[in-house]
């Protein structure tokens, strides 16, 4: 059969035949795929910088960690595995989700990422509730515009969205967010303006993909001046904009603030199980009644090498049919 190969970290994956996968375990499964999302991961691992990166064997490795793709008596699925990118993958059975019929294969393949680094964050790691003011800092990006939509599926009283991209951001408004916050403008006017918004609707929730300055300026808005405060629960995600902060302990010390992270180190078993049996099921329904979208970019397998690298806006995710 054919996949995606790489034979060597930092070049590109190749289209070329490789041997089909056989199922030799009852808990396992072959799927024959169709189509799968080009995530950040994916592009760390075949450059050789991901903390799971190991030495390459002669015969290469076939790239992607998850897929969507038909069992052998027709179901359309969604598995998580390693070595995706190809014909056919094997898949443990407690990790598939069946897919709604009619939901189209490339949206199927670029959701769950993204649904992933989003909804954990917000229901487990920030414990929303309906009602809850959420800021979504950088929210443009793929993940960043689930997040808005999953916000505000979950009853969210205020969405607040910030951005670098003016057009981009702007399409939010069509998504859920009541209110954008232009992130290309001074320290100090962006200190103001979180501070007029807090002041207005304290900020129950912030969704964090940017870290760096922008969070910086996020935590300095919240701090508080020796009288009771709000509760806020911080949670970072991503860190576009620098793995690290200076964070002052006088912020921890004078406001009521929850700060911690969402990743697959931080859920429990319980919280990856219910992501497969309960909301990855609940948004890909959503996304095939046309209540939940996400932009895709669609190349086919063979050109795999020519099309890795096309730029695409990052508010689009790359998918690879087969």
């Amino acid at each position: 059969m054919k996949a995606a190969v790489i034979f060597e970290y930092g070049k590109r994956p190749q289209y070329t035949d490789v041997t089909a996968p056989t199922v030799t375990h009852d808990s396992d499964v072959l799927i024959n795929v169709k189509a799968a999302a080009i995530k950040n991961v994916d592009r760390s691992i075949t450059g050789g910088g991901h903390y799971s990166s190991q030495p390459l064997p002669a015969a290469g490795h076939i790239i992607g960690s998850d897929a969507v793709g038909l069992l052998a008596d027709g179901t359309p699925v969604y598995g998580v595995g390693h070595g995706m990118i190809a014909g056919q993958a094997v898949v443990k059975k407690d990790m598939l989700v069946k897919l709604p019929t009619n939901l189209d294969y490339a949206t199927a393949a670029a959701l769950p990422n993204a649904v992933m680094g989003s909804a954990m964050g917000l229901l487990y790691r920030a414990n929303m509730q309906p009602g809850d003011t959420v800021l979504i800092n950088g929210a443009t990006g793929v993940t960043g515009r689930i997040a808005v939509q999953l916000a505000r599926h979950y009853g969210a009283g205020k969405i607040i969205a910030t951005g670098r991209d003016v057009a981009s951001l702007e399409t939010l408004r069509d998504l859920g967010a009541h209110e954008l916050v232009m992130l290309r403008q001074t320290d100090e006017a962006l200190l103001q303006n979180f501070g007029r918004i807090h002041a207005h609707s304290p900020i129950d929730i912030v969704i964090d993909y940017l870290w760096g300055r922008p969070a910086e300026i996020l935590l300095e808005t919240l701090k508080g001046n020796g009288m009771f405060t709000h509760r806020t629960r911080f949670v970072s995600i991503g860190s576009m904009a620098g793995e690290t902060i200076q964070l002052p302990a006088s912020i921890l010390r004078s406001v009521d603030l929850q700060l911690n992270g969402s990743g697959l180190g931080s859920w429990t078993k319980q919280n990856v199980k219910t992501l497969l049996t309960q909301i990855l099921p609940e948004t890909f329904q959503l996304a095939a009644n046309k209540k939940l979208t996400i932009e895709t970019t669609t190349i086919n397998l063979k050109d795999i090498e020519s099309a890795y690298n096309i730029p695409v806006p990052s508010s689009t995710r790359l998918v690879v049919t087969i």
